[in-house]
C-alpha cells in the first residue's frame, strides 16, 4: 500500500523539475515512506514534458499525465486526485515556493485523524499586488464559507485519500477545495504554518483575472453547496414569490376597477392596459411561472445526471489513460 501520493499541477516548470523530484525523493526516503508522484503536465510549451519522461526513467515512483492542451490548476488537479493510490494526498505547486520538508508533518497530522490539513503561507515571498488581493479574497471566502483558514489558495494541502476521491473541481475550484470538503461531509479541517520560499525559476503564471474567476467560483459554490440536489427550493420559491406578488396586483387592480364601474358608479379609474405596473405585474407573474418551470427542470437533472470528464491526454506515464 503506498503511503503518500504527491499530485503536482505543472504548466512550463521545466528548470524546477529535476531539483524538486531529488527533494522529494531526499524526504520521502529519510523517512521510509512508500510513495508516488504523479505529474499532470497542464499543456506546457516549454520542454517539461520531457525533462519528466527523463526523471521517470530514474524514479520509479514518478507518474504522469499530459494534458493535450492547458485546462488550468483546477483541471491538473481533479485528473490527478483520480489517479492517485496513497492513504494521505499531498499537494504542491512545482515552482518549488512549496516545501517538501513539509510532508512528514502534514501526513501525520492526516494520520491522526484530520480530513484536511492547508498550508498557511504567514510569511510570504510576493510581491504587493498579489499579498494584499490575497488577503481581501481570504476574509471573504472566511466570512461566506464558516472555514476558519488563513490561506484558502495555499498549494501545499494534505488530503485523506477519502475526502479527494468525492471531490470534482473545475474552473478555479482549486481555491475553494476545504469549501466543497466541508460541503461533502469532511469537516475535520485545519492549517498548518508552512514555509513559503522565494520563487527561484521562472516567473508566475497567475494573473489578476483569477481573483475575478476565483469569486464568480465561491458564488457559484455557495449556491451549489445549498441548492444541488434540490433546484425547485430555490428557483420554486423565488417562482412562487414572484407569481404571487404580480397576481395580487393584477388582482387589486382588477378590483379597484370593478369597485369603481359597479360601487362607485365612476369611470374615473384607469383602464388596466394604461397602468405601467399592471405590466409589471404581468412580468411577474410569467417569470414566476418560468423561475418554476427552471426549478422542475433542474430537479430532474438533478436526478438523471451523469459525471463524465472533458479532459483529453495526449500521453501518460506509469498509469492508465
Amino acid at each position: 500500500m503506498i503511503q503518500i501520493s504527491v499530485v503536482i499541477p505543472v504548466f512550463n516548470e521545466e528548470e524546477s523539475l529535476p531539483e524538486l523530484t531529488d527533494w522529494i525523493s531526499r524526504v520521502m526516503q529519510s523517512h521510509g515512506f512508500s510513495y508516488e508522484v504523479i505529474f499532470v503536465d497542464d499543456g506546457s510549451t516549454d520542454t517539461s514534458w520531457e525533462v519528466i519522461k527523463r526523471l521517470s526513467q530514474q524514479n520509479d515512483a514518478l507518474k504522469a499525465i499530459r494534458f493535450n492542451r492547458n485546462y488550468g490548476k483546477s483541471a491538473a488537479l481533479n485528473v490527478g486526485f483520480k489517479k492517485t493510490q496513497g492513504e494521505v494526498v499531498i499537494t504542491m505547486d512545482a515552482d518549488m515556493q512549496d516545501s517538501p520538508d513539509e510532508i512528514p508533518v502534514l501526513y501525520e497530522m492526516i494520520k491522526s485523524g484530520q480530513h484536511l490539513v492547508s498550508g498557511w503561507k504567514q510569511k510570504r515571498h510576493d510581491p504587493i499586488s498579489k499579498t494584499i488581493p490575497s488577503k481581501f479574497f481570504n476574509r471573504v471566502t472566511r466570512v461566506i464559507s464558516g472555514i476558519k483558514l488563513h490561506d484558502f489558495n495555499c498549494g501545499l494541502k494534505a488530503y485523506d485519500q477519502k475526502v479527494i476521491k468525492t471531490l470534482e473541481i473545475y474552473g478555479e475550484m482549486h481555491r475553494y477545495i476545504p469549501v466543497i470538503a466541508k460541503r461533502n461531509g469532511f469537516t475535520k479541517i485545519t492549517e498548518k504554518i508552512v514555509e513559503h520560499r522565494a520563487r527561484k525559476y521562472g516567473t508566475t503564471k497567475f494573473g489578476i483575472e483569477r481573483f475575478v474567476y476565483g469569486f464568480l467560483d465561491l458564488i457559484s459554490i455557495s449556491f451549489v453547496s445549498k441548492y444541488r440536489k434540490r433546484p425547485m427550493h430555490f428557483f420554486g420559491s423565488m417562482g412562487t414569490l414572484s407569481f404571487l406578488i404580480g397576481f395580487a396586483f393584477v388582482l387589486w387592480m382588477g378590483w379597484k376597477k370593478i369597485s369603481a364601474i359597479y360601487i362607485y358608479k365612476t369611470n374615473e379609474y384607469r383602464d388596466l392596459v394604461d397602468q405601467p405596473i399592471f405590466f409589471l405585474a404581468i412580468a411577474a407573474i410569467i417569470i414566476g411561472v418560468q423561475l418554476f418551470l427552471a426549478g422542475f427542470v433542474g430537479e430532474m437533472l438533478a436526478m438523471n445526471s451523469h459525471k463524465k470528464s472533458d479532459y483529453i491526454f495526449e500521453e501518460t506515464i506509469g498509469l492508465d489513460s
